[in-house]
């Protein structure tokens, strides 16, 4: 079966594959050096294409895949899938500060924008904040 994929979309969630195809192309892409940095990126943190996008969690009850803490209402949450058997399947959620220590980097947010287009300038500076902070609490 062949499934199809944004160029974007591939690089994040099907990095190897993605990668294997555009040295087999022939075809020159204007982005293809971004695209396959996004890809190594992905095959250097195993973790790293689950991320699908960014939401507020609207209770609660969601439990983070990282630390096991309950993730607050109202506060950012990463969803989580896996690409199993020719299918996206959820797979819970993450504290946006717990980026580093569950993906092993905070280099989510080309991501983060690209599976959550509605988000606003101030949206990014406050997830990159947040991101920051999980660096800061890592380094101590």
């Amino acid at each position: 079966m062949i499934h199809w994929f944004h160029l974007d979309c591939a690089a994040y969630k099907r990095p190897e594959p993605f990668l294997e195809t555009l040295e087999a192309s022939k075809e020159l892409l204007a982005d293809a050096q971004r695209l396959a940095a996004e890809a190594k990126l992905g095959i250097a943190h195993r973790r790293l294409p689950r991320v699908n996008g960014v939401e507020r969690s609207p209770s609660n009850r969601a439990q983070c895949r990282s630390c096991r803490g309950n993730i607050e209402r109202g506060a950012w949450r990463i969803p989580l899938v896996y690409y199993q058997e020719g299918r996206f399947a959820p797979s819970g959620y993450i504290h946006v500060p717990c980026a580093q220590a569950y993906f092993g980097t905070t280099d989510v947010l080309p991501r983060i924008a690209h599976f959550s287009p509605d988000l606003t300038g101030e949206d990014m500076r406050e997830l990159d904040t947040e991101l920051q902070g999980s660096i800061r609490s890592e380094l101590l």
